[in-house]
């Protein structure tokens, strides 16, 4: 199995008519993804490569069943975008863009847990989800992903998410899903969302995590991991040699004081039983060992 999407899921990408859009949904297409059509307000009646477009997200998902949205929008626009994929019923929602300001996303992440509590945002600012094999929604490399299991992968960096994917794969181990939850302040899904998802995954049977620098959300992933899952963690947390008071890559990877230390981090989760890679490579080399005692 996967979580949160597969081979079922209908995707319609807001932001298709656009550079990113065409080039990541037609991408995401090819894939294999059931995209089933774009939205941009005053384009209704194009087309992109034969995929359809509509000129809002209710009359996409009334003529065409979608069930997940690709947000593929420049920040000013975003929020208004992720709301309106809600309004019209959609219950998950990837969106990749970056830059879209802290208060924009705390007000989005209040009115959704408000008045959309059946509707899922991962990201923003994130690389998206892939279940290889599946469906691959957002901008990660599906050819660097191997379908199957037993493991699932759940991010915060981006460019970790497609390493965390190719070390998995030149082992020769599959992932039953990968999600890129994405770095920002105020991300819709969280560690814990996925780490809870991957806990029911029958097909789940271990699974990967890469954090970094900066908030807390790795912490409170360790308090879950330590009372909630059965199945085997392992992790990499980024950022060692970060100084603080500096914000490295990601708006959310700022050392704040002695928290958000990848120190402190690495600490609570192996005290949470995690165990814990100094790097990418060697998480990955962790992660065969586990699969091969499970």
């Amino acid at each position: 199995m996967s979580v949160f999407v597969d081979q079922s899921t209908k995707v319609i990408v807001q932001g298709l008519t656009g550079s990113q859009g065409k080039f990541h949904g037609l991408r995401n297409k090819a894939y294999g993804t059931q995209v089933v059509g774009g939205v941009t307000p005053g384009k209704g009646g194009q087309d992109v490569e034969g995929v359809p477009v509509f000129d809002s997200c209710e009359d996409a998902v009334r003529q065409t069943g979608a069930n997940a949205s690709f947000v593929a929008v420049p920040p000013k626009a975003a929020p208004d975008a992720i709301l309106q994929a809600a309004a019209a019923g959609i219950p998950f929602v990837v969106c990749i863009t970056e830059g879209i300001p802290a208060q924009d996303e705390a007000r989005v992440f209040n009115v959704l847990l408000r008045d959309y509590p059946g509707t899922r945002l991962l990201g923003p600012n994130c690389p998206g989800i892939i279940s290889p094999g599946k469906c691959n929604i957002g901008i990660t490399p599906g050819e660097i992903a191997e379908p199957g299991g037993p493991v699932g992968i759940v991010s915060r960096s981006g460019t970790l998410t497609y390493q965390a994917l190719y070390e998995l794969k030149q082992k020769g181990i599959g992932v039953t899903t990968c999600v890129g939850i994405g770095g920002d302040p105020v991300p819709g899904t969280s560690f814990i969302d996925c780490l809870q998802a991957f806990e029911a995954d029958p097909d789940t049977k271990a699974v990967i995590m890469f954090g970094e620098i900066g908030g807390s959300a790795e912490e409170e992933a360790a308090e879950f991991i330590a009372k909630e899952m059965s199945k085997p963690v392992v992790a990499y947390v980024a950022g060692v040699t970060a100084p603080p008071g500096k914000k490295m890559g990601h708006a959310g990877a700022i050392i704040s004081g002695s928290k958000g230390t990848a120190q402190a981090k690495m600490d609570a989760l192996r005290a949470a039983g995690v165990q814990v890679g100094l790097n990418p490579t060697e998480a990955g080399d962790l992660m065969a060992e586990v699969v091969k005692s499970l």
